[in-house]
């Protein structure tokens, strides 16, 4: 019987991820937003935002493993002094859970506004990579006098219903959930393949893969697969996004094959004459982990521009 029998690499380094987060000076919390819902989130201790006057910024994870899997670089880099970071698991993520039967991202973002509320935030930047990109677009729309600035990256908020199509064809798969929710080896190998530019991680072997999908995949699948189904952007051809007033900026990996660059551009153009756009080139659909000082100096930059 093999040591990963024994011995969980994805666990170690779950732990190892935990002591960055802490040493970063956030904390793991959890908090009922209201009577159905609980967000489990990392932020900095509870009573620190009464005297903390830096800047709030508010992380939304993409689709996969929970929050901290997905923004370690960016606490590190920029918690200690130039943020106060939000970094919450969606819906059915991580540790946050709901009754609700509610399953679209609209949903999600009407949480995420109501755990601001309940943390006392009345004013926050909100950055949002691919699905958490879609929760962060519905969060300034509807609420511009609490979004401040928007980060999109990665974010395919503009898709149509080919885009949805299209990606199957280059995952060879019949269904989203195949792609997005991996349950073998071989189905989670290519969408490392398609999310990332490092080939190294597509050389793992299918025990480590195996490994993977059963500590970060499993989990609340069956609901998983419903915020799938349940997403309200890209169901027909017909684009239904709108402007935003906020000041906007787009990150894109020129190599992403979830979303293609060429959204990128088209997205720039719906959003408004406040929007800019950065593309880091060769890298793929996750720039925040294949890039990540690059990402956090555009991101700092943006943010910091005119404060």
């Amino acid at each position: 019987m093999s040591l990963l029998s024994y011995l969980s690499p994805t666990r170690l380094l779950e732990g190892y991820l935990r002591r960055c987060l802490t040493a970063a000076g956030l904390t793991s919390q959890t908090l009922s937003i209201d009577s159905e819902t609980t967000i489990h989130f990392w932020g900095p201790p509870p009573l620190d935002h009464r005297t903390d006057d830096r800047p709030v910024m508010l992380l939304l994870h993409g689709f996969g493993p929970s929050s901290m899997w997905q923004w370690r670089r960016q606490i590190q880099a920029l918690s200690p002094s130039a943020f106060r970071l939000y970094c919450p698991d969606l819906v059915f993520f991580g540790d946050s859970t709901s009754s609700s039967t509610n399953r679209s991202e609209v949903f999600q973002a009407e949480c995420m506004e109501k755990l601001m509320e309940k943390i006392g935030i009345e004013k926050f930047n909100v950055v949002g990579t691919s699905y958490g990109g879609f929760v962060a677009y519905h969060m300034a729309k509807k609420w511009p006098q609490k979004v401040e600035k928007v980060v999109i990256a990665s974010s395919g908020i503009n898709m149509r219903k080919c885009d949805s199509e299209s990606l199957l064809q280059r995952s060879n798969c019949e269904c989203i959930e195949k792609v997005m929710l991996p349950s073998t080896a071989t189905e989670l190998r290519t969408l490392m393949g398609l999310a990332s530019s490092s080939r190294i991680v597509r050389m793992f072997p299918d025990a480590l893969w195996n490994d993977v999908i059963s500590n970060l995949y499993q989990k609340n699948r069956k609901e998983k697969v419903e915020l799938l189904k349940g997403v309200t952007l890209g169901r027909d051809e017909k684009l239904s996004i709108d402007p935003l007033s906020q000041e906007i900026l787009i990150i894109w990996g020129d190599k992403d094959q979830i979303f293609p660059v060429k959204m990128a551009y088209e997205l720039k153009e719906i959003l408004g004459d406040e929007t800019k756009l950065e593309i880091i080139e060769n890298t793929s659909h996750v720039p925040q982990i294949d890039c990540a000082q690059e990402f956090n100096n555009i991101v700092l930059k943006f943010l910091k521009g005119s404060q």
